[in-house]
């Protein structure tokens, strides 16, 4: 036999024996999952899966051993157009598997129950596809799990409580989604980040749901109610807070405001009460429209660079500190308008920078400077005097 010959022998020999290095259920189970998915147009993905070579080249498939342990699949390059299809139950053959993710595409139907086997999944990240169904309760069996994330799909149903439970996880992302319910006490002593905006839920929130590692919470468009004072203060880790849009009630705790919170929206609930921080704020963002506050606004607020208090029932002057730092430029934004305000100390001659906005149309005084006020302000610039005693009284 020719040495040619015996070269071609041992190549074969040798694919042979890298497409059989990889465990048989894995290698079915990545060809089941090959054969429910398909690129979009424009997208190259699925090109290396050629299932004659070795498995483990292939792209976004990711092995330790003979074992698949990481599944990215899609172009995860900005502007990709992702993948279409379903994700077949095949994928809980994948027994080591401890990454799933699937880049942003058309990814239709449920998610399979069959993911629940992945004992040591870790990260679980399907976001920004089109997957209906409810979130499986069988989830709450990856105890090992870190990150969930099925952000801006098709989801309906409740949050499961079983997904609360879990020991180690860190971020929980569901939002854009259809999700009803309440929200579940979640129990990772480890949790940083619980992001569920743009859903339907509803119900209200236990003082000792989230644990105090949080450091991101946004809860924005649900329908949530109750107070929140007693959970807020001890989530004293928050660098990032949006509770807006929700029909949250009661007062809003005062420590709040000493976190080392960048960005804080309460705007559009039914807060209430005076709001009187023990010390100068430091968040450069602070949004508490739309409210039912009341009381004198506290001069502890002079030092944010975006402060929205419009809309709500705050009375007397308007403490001189914001004067001089809106004149200095320091305050780029200060809506006052809609409260019951009946005084600021600025001159009519007073030169606003071009990079501030001052609104206080619609308050029991005339305002001393013209301002442009966005439009939702309305024309009116004074509130009827009737309407003013009737809040003195």
């Amino acid at each position: 036999m020719g040495s040619h010959a015996l070269f071609l022998i041992a190549f074969f020999l040798c694919k042979f024996l890298a497409v059989a290095i990889l465990d048989p259920l894995d290698f079915l189970a990545l060809q089941s999952i090959r054969k429910s998915l398909h690129d979009l147009p424009g997208s190259n993905f699925f090109a290396s899966w050629d299932f004659t070579s070795d498995p483990c080249n292939f792209a976004g498939v990711y092995c330790d051993s003979d074992k698949v342990i990481a599944l990215n699949l899609g172009d995860p390059r900005a502007g990709s157009p992702g993948l279409t299809g379903r994700i077949d139950p095949a994928i809980g053959k994948l027994s080591a598997l401890a990454e799933l993710s699937i880049v942003p595409g058309r990814i239709y139907g449920s998610l399979p129950q069959s993911i629940s086997q992945l004992k040591d999944l870790r990260f679980l990240a399907i976001s920004r596809n089109f997957i209906s169904g409810d979130i499986p309760a069988t989830l709450g069996q990856l105890r090992s799990l870190k990150t969930l994330d099925l952000s801006y799909n098709q989801l309906t149903g409740e949050i499961p409580r079983s997904i609360g439970t879990l020991p180690e996880l860190t971020n929980v992302i569901l939002c854009h989604n259809h999700l009803s319910g309440s929200v579940p006490p979640f129990l990772s002593q480890v949790l940083t980040r619980v992001d569920l905006k743009h859903n339907a839920l509803t119900g209200s929130l236990a003082p000792d749901s989230l644990p105090p590692s949080l450091q991101s919470l946004s809860l924005a468009w649900n329908k949530l109610t109750g107070p929140v004072d007693r959970l807020l203060s001890r989530l004293d880790q928050l660098n990032y807070l949006d509770l807006s849009l929700n029909q949250f009630t009661g007062p809003i705790p005062s420590q709040l405001f000493s976190f080392p919170i960048t960005n804080l929206q309460l705007e559009r609930n039914l807060f209430t009460g005076s709001v009187q921080p023990a010390d100068q704020v430091t968040i450069s963002t602070v949004d508490l429209s739309h409210n039912r506050l009341w009381g004198q606004i506290s001069p502890m607020f002079s030092t944010v660079q975006n402060l929205y208090l419009n809309n709500n029932r705050f009375t007397g002057q308007v403490p001189a500190s914001f004067v001089d730092r809106l004149l200095s430029g320091s305050i780029q934004i200060l809506y006052l308008q809609h409260n019951y305000l009946t005084g600021i100390e600025i001159k009519p001659t007073a030169e606003i920078p071009v990079s501030s906005s001052l609104c206080l149309q619609y308050n029991c005084m005339v305002p001393p400077v013209q301002t442009l006020c966005p439009l939702k302000a309305g024309n009116e610039k004074t509130r009827p005097t009737a309407q003013c005693n009737e809040w003195k009284g």
